[in-house]
């Protein structure tokens, strides 16, 4: 079975860290761009980052550059989305996605990037 899971999100203190995962199975991850967006109530989905396929290559929304980092461990067919310095408005469900066959991950993420396969999403809260 394809499928993604993701796993990590909580309750967070703003400035505190969370490491999301991203685990697949059904098909190896390390051939494909791997997204990560999110959701927030009320909100359209936000591209936040992704890592390359190919050549592994990265992209990260403005919003989260310098504090959020993504990396692979091809060994364990998993991707992370490590998130520094949090912030209330980064609280949101977090997916990772991808579309099968797609190896390079978008200059600039646009809300009409399609995807053929997501997890179910992990919840992270950012709150005093």
């Amino acid at each position: 079975q394809v499928q993604l899971v993701e796993s990590g999100g909580g309750l967070v203190q703003p400035g505190g860290s969370l490491r999301l995962s991203c685990a697949a199975s059904g098909f190896n991850l390390n051939y494909y761009a791997i997204d990560w967006f999110r959701q927030a109530p009320g909100k359209e989905h936000e591209g936040v980052s992704c890592i390359s396929g190919r050549d592994g290559n990265v992209y990260y929304a403005d919003s989260v550059k310098g504090r959020f980092t993504v990396s692979r461990d091809n060994a364990k067919n998993t991707v992370y989305l490590q998130m520094d310095s949090l912030k209330p408005e980064d609280t949101a469900v977090y997916h990772c996605a991808a579309l099968l066959g797609r190896p390079s991950c978008p200059t600039v993420w646009s809300a009409s990037r399609t995807y053929n396969i997501r997890g179910q999403g992990t919840q992270v809260t950012v709150s005093s």
